[in-house]
């Protein structure tokens, strides 16, 4: 049994996590501002009133850990909002990009001590963030916040090799949830996925940027 902590956890993609997890029998903990009655029911660890946008919650939830080590870290939590070139709201950029990127590694950091040669790190990031494969433009905060995480994951990945923590850099796929106005596959689908690389990730592929169907996509 290994312990999972999930941030972003009473989301549809997080929640699923959890329960997934749960039911093959590890330790989860998760985390969230506010947790919700799905989460609830799973009789999972809920750490809730924990914002990673901010420092002191994060110290909050530091405090409630103390003394536990975490095998594999799941940062899952994320908002998307819609930004087009004719609509460019900078408070929204900001938003996503303190919750999308510094908020991740904000978290990153202060769990490093909790983590341990053979522990991971999971950033949830999206293809939106890819570069290479965007030809239709538009979401300037979410494009921008996913493709700034991607890439403190591949920094994290080069960090941590020394100390043989290895990170997954990974892409759910277009999930039906809330936050894509319910378009896509289930996130139940999307969290078996992600479970599946998560398992296969290692010192050997540390820092790829992975589709949770296995394809390796571009930056």
């Amino acid at each position: 049994m290994s312990t999972y902590l999930i941030t972003g956890a009473n989301g549809g993609i997080g929640t699923q996590l959890c329960q997934q997890l749960q039911n093959r029998g590890e330790n989860v903990i998760a985390v969230c501002r506010h947790s919700s009655n799905a989460l609830d029911r799973l009789g999972v660890r809920v750490e809730k009133g924990i914002d990673i946008t901010q420092d002191d919650a994060v110290a909050t939830l530091m405090q409630r850990l103390e003394g536990t080590s975490i095998d594999i870290l799941i940062n899952n939590a994320g908002v998307m909002e819609i930004n087009s070139l004719d609509n460019l709201d900078f408070d929204s950029l900001r938003r996503q990009y303190e919750v999308n990127t510094l908020g991740t590694l904000r978290v990153t950091k202060a769990l490093l001590d909790r983590l341990h040669a053979g522990s991971k790190i999971v950033i949830i990031t999206s293809r939106m963030g890819s570069i290479g494969d965007n030809t239709s433009g538009g979401y300037y905060g979410y494009r921008m916040s996913k493709a700034a995480v991607s890439m403190a994951g591949k920094s994290l990945a080069e960090d941590l090799k020394s100390r043989q923590i290895p990170v997954g850099i990974l892409h759910p796929g277009l999930v039906s949830t809330k936050m894509t106005d319910y378009t896509g596959i289930p996130p139940e689908q999307a969290a078996k996925g992600l479970i599946e690389r998560i398992d296969q990730l290692d010192m050997s592929n540390t820092g790829t940027f992975w589709h949770a169907n296995g394809e390796v996509l571009p930056w």
